[in-house]
């Protein structure tokens, strides 16, 4: 079991959900875009009222598929301001969604309570001993810097190179949360955070980490899974938008907790909290039943 602020995840508690605000104007799904003090405060009491768990802050995008590096002082001072205005709008925890030290450590004197690395700790050498130092929990991508394969055994290589860097650097396995990365395992892209993969299509490695989830869980840390609006939900279904992937997302994540997630990424916070809520009471009556 993890803690991020005061929340539990994993063990025997129920799948959290984290909020998405992206204080990034690049980013993929122009629906999580905020940029300013007003609209991150709204968006922040909006997602808690909604019934979050926390909040996921990004102020660069990472979508492989796009060209979206800033400079680190921009990414600062994103964080820096969308972070201290969530915390005062709110009192939900807050992650900072970054694969860079020092814009982690901004994120982290501004009050983020976990650090969320796409890359897990392998794209900035300084990342792993960052999160040790400050003691908090972290995220940890399934990433990889050279070509892996698509299949799950190469997702959970990835994370056993990152869980072992991050001992390595000091940080306790109770601070470790692990991620598939769904969407950074591609044949190519446009920036250095995705899994260059070209044995199985990007779209079929995606299904594959929901349906084998449990293999995930079986690392012994609290799985993460953001496959809100992801792109692969977009090719199966020939939906090019993301705003019109809603249901097939909550579907994605209904699965994902079923298979033993922990952690609900997404961008639609109140449709998640009412399925996996639904969700939780039927299991309940299943196992009354039982």
């Amino acid at each position: 079991m993890t803690i991020i602020g005061r929340i539990r995840v994993g063990g025997n508690s129920v799948a959290k959900i984290m909020g998405v605000i992206n204080a990034s104007p690049e980013s993929f799904y122009k629906d999580s875009v905020r940029t300013s003090e007003e609209d991150i405060a709204t968006a922040a009491r909006q997602m808690q009222q909604e019934g979050a768990n926390m909040i996921d802050i990004g102020a660069m995008s990472t979508a492989p598929y796009l060209d979206t590096i800033i400079s680190v002082e921009e990414e600062k001072k994103r964080l820096r301001m969308a972070v201290r205005v969530v915390k005062q709008a709110c009192d939900l925890p807050v992650s900072v969604d970054t694969p860079r030290a020092e814009a982690a450590a901004e994120g982290i004197a501004a009050g983020a309570n976990a650090v969320n690395d796409v890359t897990g700790l392998k794209y900035d050498s300084k990342m792993a001993e960052l999160v040790s130092d400050a003691q908090v929990p972290v995220i940890i991508g399934a990433y990889s810097a050279v070509p892996a394969s698509g299949r799950i055994s190469g997702t959970i290589r990835a994370l056993k190179e990152s869980i072992a860097l991050a001992r390595k650097a000091g940080v306790k396995d109770s601070m470790m949360i692990v991620d598939p990365s769904i969407g950074f395992f591609r044949s190519e892209g446009k920036n250095p955070f995705f899994t260059k993969m070209t044995d199985v299509p990007w779209y079929v490695r995606d299904i594959k980490v929901l349906s084998d989830m449990k293999k995930l869980v079986a690392l012994g840390k609290p799985v993460c899974v953001s496959a809100s609006r992801k792109s692969f939900i977009g090719h199966l279904l020939s939906l090019p938008s993301a705003k019109d992937r809603l249901v097939p997302s909550v579907i994605c994540e209904a699965v994902a907790v079923l298979n033993g997630a922990s952690i609900i990424r997404t961008h639609s916070v109140r449709e998640t909290v009412q399925a996996l809520t639904l969700l939780q009471l039927i299991s309940r009556q299943s196992s009354k039943r039982l």
